[in-house]
């Protein structure tokens, strides 16, 4: 399935939206496939409703995809609250602004966007219903055999950006209880396609002849066709105070064996390095999969579509997940 192709159940979660759609950050990754699956799903039902990117646009190319597939385009930095009341209202928002990478370096930089910005953000659109993009990094490592922090496992992030991400959830939730917005906070964790993601990352190191560090040795992966699905019918759940739901595949997979299957089907040797430590940083999906029902994309899939897409020298985002990380530094 296309990242941007909706469902019958997309489709009639958009046809039940009273207003636009508007997307907040959407000059990142994941904006293109979200907004491009959105508008799909209200042409499909006959909807006339306006699916809005708000980003900075930093790269001009990430305008004009999205203008190419006629989605609405407004450049605003979401840190000056002025330019963000000039925004147009919404029934419906998904907030996907945040910073990750550079946290180590600049971390004060980090907490004013994952922190600071999201106030901004909630007291404008008060009255709609918003998907705020979250991490599974909020989670502490958990043993495989545990199966993965469900919804309401205690919170342990590691390192400043978790910690960040932890008060972006904070925030959004004080606004949700104290003006009864209705709000589902998305813990990701991880989305791939063929420009980026964990296959990506580890398809990069297998061809340049690089080892694959197992110290992180297990993970969960799915695709971001499945993750746009489910981002756009998060809004059925939205809830004051906010709904938590664990966006992340429903498996557990060792990192030795999808890096072996994706070294066969990139026809390549695998190297390896490290052992896997006892814990690492899971997510228990099984709330999401069972209200939205399952995954359309399988793991086997998802190999097979990035190994052919990096053997025919499609292009990527290099903008590499840092999945293996332990330290929280990113």
């Amino acid at each position: 399935m296309d990242i941007s192709e909706p469902d019958e159940g997309v489709i009639r979660t958009l046809w039940a939206m009273r207003g636009d759609l508007l997307l907040l950050g959407a000059g990142g990754k994941i904006g293109h496939g979200l907004a491009l699956m959105a508008k799909r799903a209200f042409a499909d039902g006959g909807k006339k409703n306006k699916v809005i990117a708000v980003s900075r646009f930093t790269s001009p190319k990430s305008r004009e995809v999205l203008e190419a597939d006629g989605i609405t385009t407004i450049p605003c930095d979401l840190q000056d609250a002025a330019a963000v009341a000039k925004l147009p209202d919404a029934t419906d928002v998904v907030y996907l602004a945040g910073q990750k990478f550079g946290t180590a370096d600049g971390p004060a930089t980090t907490w004013l966007l994952n922190t600071v910005v999201p106030g901004v953000v909630a007291r404008r659109w008060a009255k709609s219903r918003i998907a705020v993009y979250s991490s599974g990094n909020v989670y502490p490592f958990t043993t495989v055999e545990s199966g993965g922090p469900k919804e309401d496992h205690p919170v342990g992030p590691i390192g400043e950006y978790a910690m960040s991400v932890l008060g972006r959830e904070r925030i959004f939730e004080y606004y949700s209880r104290s003006l009864g917005t209705p709000v589902t906070i998305i813990r990701l964790n991880y989305a791939n396609e063929p420009r980026y993601g964990v296959l990506v990352d580890l398809a990069n190191r297998i061809l340049a002849g690089e080892e694959i560090d197992l110290s992180q040795g297990y993970v969960n992966i799915l695709w971001q066709g499945d993750c746009n699905r489910v981002t756009l019918r998060s809004f059925e759940i939205s809830n004051t105070p906010p709904a938590i739901l664990n966006l992340a595949g429903p498996e557990i997979l060792p990192v030795r064996d999808v890096a072996t299957r994706l070294a066969k089907a990139l026809g390549q040797k695998l190297k390896v390095t490290g052992r896997p430590a006892k814990t690492a940083l899971l997510s228990n999906s099984s709330f999401c999969w069972e209200t939205f029902g399952p995954p359309k994309t399988t793991v086997d899939q998802m190999i097979d579509r990035v190994a052919k897409w990096i053997v025919a020298g499609g292009e990527t985002m290099g903008k590499p997940t840092h999945f293996e990380a332990r330290d929280g530094k990113f």
